[in-house]
């Protein structure tokens, strides 16, 4: 596996108008500690970035239409040839921000949407009206022509809706929709035990298998569910199906699960560099070194490279090379992001 940075989120606030239950790095609208970057500072990481790469890059936050200049950002960016995108919450999205996204370059928006009703999204995003929010904010895309993919996170107080949420997305005019298996970081680890099961999460593995095998006008793939590949195969092979290996392609251009630190990061307010948007843990910082230093050297992505290195069941595990176990949902439960995947319920015939 060549390990090139293929797609990159930056955090460029941490700021945010909503209280999710599961937000990975706990943003509220005043974050002490943590201030904005200056617009003089975000443009040298995009050319410290440019430099060796051209990925998608995805601004985030927090809610980054919080950030003033949000525009100039994703302007310089796309002038470096990068394939800007930016993640919102949807609530702060007018027509005029789609035409600044539009005069600016903006490739694709992802909305968050966790339930197909007010009462279940909203209760999972901690503020009544956020729901409202998501509705405007794909109707005022569709109308000015703006792709947009739907990300929906779940725990057990919403798994039930998930065949409602992906209905919902595919009306609402999603390009994509993403099913995200909560990891327990940030707020996250206060819903620990709100988790899905792991033999919850096979089934719902094996449901979106079935789903993508007979949806056509939407792209639907699983995220922070790196054993979907697993399981993708084992059905597959139990049905005498071919899988050709470009099938198995991932968004972000691989072709196994877990990602990490091996074709994505995780830029956070502070210039750390993160394997991805839930591993709380940096493999360097870009006020003190370069991007490709921290890519090419760091000790933390060389680990998460080497999959010999794993140990429990993701080591013993003949899949570990199309899965690899979420790293940082093992990080989490267990502190060590070397260690099996914990909500994993398969068992290879070496361990």
């Amino acid at each position: 596996m060549e390990f090139k940075l293929k797609w990159l989120a930056w955090e460029i606030t941490r700021r945010c108008n909503l209280n999710c239950i599961h937000c990975r790095s706990s943003s509220e609208m005043e974050v002490a500690g943590h201030p904005d970057f200056s617009l003089s500072e975000g443009r040298r990481i995009m050319d410290d970035i440019a430099g060796f790469a051209k990925p998608v890059v995805v601004l985030s936050g927090g809610e980054p239409l919080l950030r003033s200049d949000w525009a100039e950002i994703a302007e310089y960016g796309t002038g470096k040839g990068f394939r800007v995108c930016i993640a919102t919450n949807g609530t702060l999205v007018t027509r005029q921000v789609c035409k600044e996204m539009k005069d600016v370059g903006i490739r694709m928006v992802s909305l968050s949407l966790d339930g197909s009703t007010a009462a279940i999204h909203d209760n999972f995003r901690n503020q009544p009206g956020a729901f409202e929010g998501i509705i405007n904010a794909a109707r005022l895309f569709r109308e000015e022509g703006i792709d947009f993919l739907i990300n929906s996170s779940f725990t057990k107080r919403n798994q039930q809706d998930i065949p409602n949420v992906f209905r919902l997305a595919k009306e609402l005019g999603a390009t994509a929709w993403y099913l995200f298996m909560i990891v327990p970081t940030g707020r996250g680890e206060d819903v620990m035990d709100e988790l899905i099961s792991p033999e919850d999460y096979e089934e719902i593995l094996k449901w979106h298998y079935e789903l993508e095998k007979r949806e056509s006008d939407i792209l639907v793939r699983p995220t922070c569910a790196p054993h979907y590949y697993r399981i993708r195969l084992q059905v597959a092979k139990e049905r005498g199906e071919r899988v050709e290996a470009r099938t198995l392609k991932f968004s972000t251009g691989g072709s196994k699960g877990c990602l990490a630190g091996q074709l994505i990061c995780l830029i956070n307010v502070d210039g750390d560099v993160l394997p991805c948007s839930y591993f709380p843990k940096a493999a360097g910082n870009l006020r003190e070194q370069s991007m490709q230093d921290i890519w090419d050297n760091s000790v933390l992505f060389q680990e998460l490279r080497d999959f010999s290195s794993y140990k429990g069941r993701c080591g013993a595990c003949e899949y570990v090379r199309i899965c690899g176990g979420c790293r940082a949902r093992a990080y989490a439960v267990t502190g060590d992001y070397l260690d099996e995947e914990p909500f994993c319920s398969y068992r290879p015939g070496r361990y």
